[in-house]
């Protein structure tokens, strides 16, 4: 059995990146698009959604998604519920030794004082312990930066935090994604104000409480360094934001300690239309580079 503390200590301290394939109903269709089909090979969201997990399916049982080079998985709550070989995906995953996370957030509120928070998430508390009891072992959330505006970037890492304690008090491990975007003009001020932020909602954790952070690549190399390096936070990991692969590898290479927990970037290569033999060499090359640019 791949227990709890096991996967923890995998989570913090092993070599590889996080594969994130939680594309939810409002980018399925653009995730699908990028795989090679369009909305008028599906007829209905019944459909969309059997495609998309037919191109998850592809992936996660590909000879190449395995423990050696991929940590962890984040999924889709229909994905959690799917099945892969006639067994529930995140037991197909453990079975792998491979973490599962499930997204938890519900999507984002309009634009507001320069962010966009998280919508609310409703039946919380029975949907983890639905997550727990098929075995999931933590949760991913996300919400979006856009201006340096101090107000809106202080209501984003509260929101984090305190959805995050309640994650934490099912027993699960959150993984917290403040977003910045990547064309914000004021990027390194952005990021600047958000580190203090963080670090300062870290300072409030209890001893028997830490998170882990996803965050975007940021402008000054190593920025990060003390968030890798703090008590309170399991592991550092980072998202594309929209960086082609070879942009987004280029940047995690210069911030030491950081992992990688791509979607875009991991998938971009990878088509409907591909031979088993095609795509399993594409997703190949795209994990070789990705678990490189991780452990460097």
């Amino acid at each position: 059995m791949y227990t709890f503390q096991e996967q923890l200590e995998r989570i913090k301290d092993g070599k590889g990146f996080i594969a994130a394939l939680d594309q939810s109903g409002g980018s399925t269709p653009k995730a699908l698009l990028g795989y090679g089909v369009t909305d008028n090979q599906y007829k209905d969201e019944t459909e969309m959604f059997q495609l998309i997990h037919n191109m998850r399916t592809r992936v996660i049982s590909d000879k190449n998604f395995s423990q050696d080079k991929i940590l962890g998985v984040i999924l889709f709550e229909k994905t959690m519920k799917g099945l892969i070989a006639n067994e529930a995906v995140p037991s197909y995953l453990l079975e792998k030794h491979i973490v599962p996370f499930l997204k938890i957030d519900k999507g984002l509120e309009d634009l507001k004082d320069g962010v966009k928070l998280m919508k609310p998430i409703p039946n919380l508390e029975s949907r983890l312990s639905e997550a727990k009891g098929l075995g999931i072992f933590g949760t991913k959330m996300r919400s979006v930066i856009y201006e340096d505006n101090i107000k809106g970037i202080s209501d984003i890492v509260k929101q984090q935090f305190a959805v995050g304690a309640e994650i934490i008090a099912s027993g699960l491990v959150p993984i917290l994604e403040p977003e910045v975007d990547i064309h914000a003009e004021d990027k390194p001020e952005i990021e600047a104000i958000l580190k203090k932020h963080i670090l300062l909602e870290l300072d409030k954790l209890k001893a028997d409480q830490s998170v882990i952070l996803k965050l975007t690549l940021p402008t000054v190399p190593d920025f990060y360094k003390d968030l890798v390096n703090h008590a309170k936070v399991v592991r550092v990991f980072a998202l594309s934001g929209g960086y082609d692969i070879d942009t987004a590898n280029t940047l995690l290479t210069k911030n030491k300690g950081v992992i990688a927990s791509f979607s875009r970037a991991l998938l971009n290569d990878l088509k409907f239309q591909q031979s088993e033999t095609e795509f399993s060499t594409a997703l190949a090359g795209a994990i070789d580079s990705i678990y490189k640019a991780s452990i460097t």
